[in-house]
């Protein structure tokens, strides 16, 4: 067995590039290939898969991915991890199966259980419920001689923490070398967001004609690694790239886990070749005492319907139409939801530029307020409303949204278990918890680098050297900014300081009006010449029942970068 664990990724949701795992399996070596296909929408569509055939609950692309490559994954002696299993991990171990069955294959399969609490009937009414597992199921099953293992919802870096664990031969208590396994893990994760998907500075990408590489890690013996990706693939892996996963939604500094409590402040990086970025220092702690529960309901249903404003007197057509539908809904959904059209450019030279959108978003606990009433009513002002009337496609049928929120559970309540590839199983053991209460550490408010008021600024984007990334966490939405490695590294420690000194709530506040009544969180990452903010509730219930704009904020940090600030002359 090598010293250092090649370990690469090819899914970072369920619905991702369907040619990645064999493109990683004949890329380059590797020992083991991970996929993460889970996140709290995911669970929520696959629990409305099961309402249809409870056989189902798992991501089905793992299936086609698989039907494909598993005779090159054993012959190559690749493990694959995945957690496809979503909601029915048994039921996506004996599908797996069937296709090795088919194809003369003879894998062992094993898979991972005990997430899924809604057996327990905690909440009334849950449609998913489970709890998020570590890794150590997954370090079993790889020890006792799993081919390919899949499992439920653990947590996004435990695929990659399981698999080290079992070729390092890590005990529970070795807490450094698992959160440094946690780190990689969350670099990994998301596939090509570590090579320059989702990146703001995609402009210095070095070739973007070709679809960018999934991203692998080698693992040493002490968990510190080297993120890189196979020869020839396209995209880049940069100290930009990878920062631009590391602070991609976390919240505070310390990032908690079934297995680990992680210190992100402790990472540091080094770019050591082309395309390499080596991660060290990683330190952590116990675990919290208890775990996480992705719970998701039926919140009701919802419709919508958008209007094109074209020209002239924009704000009064807008009020117009938003006074004609109010009064033509005459069973009011329980809640209705406009966005605030901004006029166009004056004396655009196309229609396109000369138009802007007005959306109106209806919920109710019911389908019928927001099913043909709502669509008739929307549909029937098409010749009676304001001057060229349009909509960019008629309302359709009322559609189910869920409500997700976080709950937490004692320990044991969990059976965390393994189902081996001879059917035998194995009950993974709780690791030492933390004694410590939970973190109450709510981020500074205040800036620790007040400037002088007598230095010369010019207001300009903050993307100007400042690059962004930022998503989703339940209800609330997180935005990491850091600074770029630019070609100007003799101002890069006083651009961070700046950077620092700049992010408070309160301009955060003022960047994000919406924000004005919310909690807002600042943390401190200066080994990532990074800001992380956390915005309290600003997505309501979660991705689903979110009438935002921008429902999972994946463009939040953009729009940030495109606001201008004050920024001093001499940093520019």
């Amino acid at each position: 067995m090598r010293e250092v664990l090649r370990i690469g990724n090819c899914s970072g949701f369920y619905g991702d590039r369907l040619s990645a795992m064999r493109e990683m399996l004949e890329g380059g070596d590797l020992d083991v290939l991970t996929g993460d296909y889970l996140a709290e929408l995911t669970l929520l569509i696959l629990g409305k898969d099961t309402m249809k055939d409870p056989a189902l609950g798992y991501a089905r692309t793992h299936v086609r991915q698989l039907e494909d490559c598993m005779g090159l994954a054993l012959e190559r002696g690749v493990r694959i991890v995945s957690n496809a299993g979503g909601l029915n991990p048994a039921g996506l171990a004996e599908k797996l199966r069937e296709v090795a069955d088919g194809r003369g294959l003879a894998p062992r399969i094993a898979h991972v259980a005990g997430d899924d609490l809604r057996p327990l009937g905690l909440w009334e009414g849950a449609l998913t419920a489970n709890a998020y597992l570590g890794g150590f199921g997954i370090a079993a099953a790889l020890r006792a001689g799993a081919d390919i293992v899949v499992t439920g919802r653990v947590t996004d870096a435990s695929l990659v923490l399981g698999a080290a664990a079992a070729h390092h031969g890590w005990d529970a208590d070795d807490h450094d070398a698992l959160a440094g396994a946690v780190v990689a893990g969350h670099v990994l994760e998301c596939g090509t967001q570590a090579t320059g998907g989702n990146f703001s500075g995609f402009l210095s990408l070095p070739d973007r004609s070709r679809p960018l590489g999934f991203p692998l890690a080698e693992i040493a013996a002490d968990g510190s690694c080297i993120i890189t990706k196979h020869d020839g693939t396209g995209g880049a892996v940069t100290l930009d790239t990878v920062t631009a996963q590391l602070v991609y939604e976390v919240q505070s500094t310390r990032y908690l886990g079934p297995d680990v409590t992680t210190h992100l402040d402790s990472i540091t990086l080094a770019q050591v070749g082309p395309d390499r970025v080596a991660i060290s220092g990683v330190r952590g702690e116990a675990p919290p005492a208890q775990l996480k529960v992705c719970v998701n309901e039926l919140g009701g249903w919802r419709n919508s319907v958008e209007f094109v404003l074209t020209g002239l007197d924009v704000e009064a057509k807008a009020d117009w139409v938003r006074n004609q539908l109010t009064a033509a809904l005459t069973t009011p959904p329980a809640e209705v939801a406009w966005s605030q059209p901004v006029p166009p450019i004056q004396d655009a030279d196309s229609e396109e530029a000369a138009s802007v959108l007005l959306r109106c978003t209806v919920k109710d606990p019911q389908p019928g307020p927001v099913g043909r009433p709502f669509t008739s009513a929307a549909v029937e002002l098409a010749l009676g409303s304001y001057p060229g009337f349009t909509m960019t496609a008629p309302p359709g049928a009322a559609t189910p949204f869920g409500i997700y929120r976080a709950e937490y559970v004692d320990r044991s309540v969990v059976q965390h278990t393994v189902v081996h590839a001879d059917g035998t199983t194995e009950v993974v053991g709780d690791p030492p918890v933390s004694t410590l209460p939970p973190a109450t550490d709510k981020g500074r408010s205040e800036s620790p680098y007040p400037a002088a008021a007598d230095i010369p600024t010019r207001r300009v984007p903050l993307g100007a050297f400042v690059h962004a990334r930022s998503g989703d966490k339940g209800g609330d939405a997180n935005i990491g900014l850091w600074v770029a490695h630019d070609d100007r590294p003799d101002l890069y420690a006083d651009r961070v300081a700046w950077l620092a000194g700049l992010v408070t709530a309160g301009t955060v506040r003022e960047l994000v009006p919406e924000a004005a009544d919310l909690d807002v969180e600042v943390h401190a990452l200066p080994n990532l010449g990074a800001v992380n903010v956390v915005i309290r509730g600003l997505l309501g219930d979660g991705v689903a029942a979110s009438t935002r704009f921008d429902p999972q904020a994946k463009g939040l940090g953009e729009w940030i970068r495109s606001r201008h600030v004050a920024i001093e002359d001499a940093l520019l």
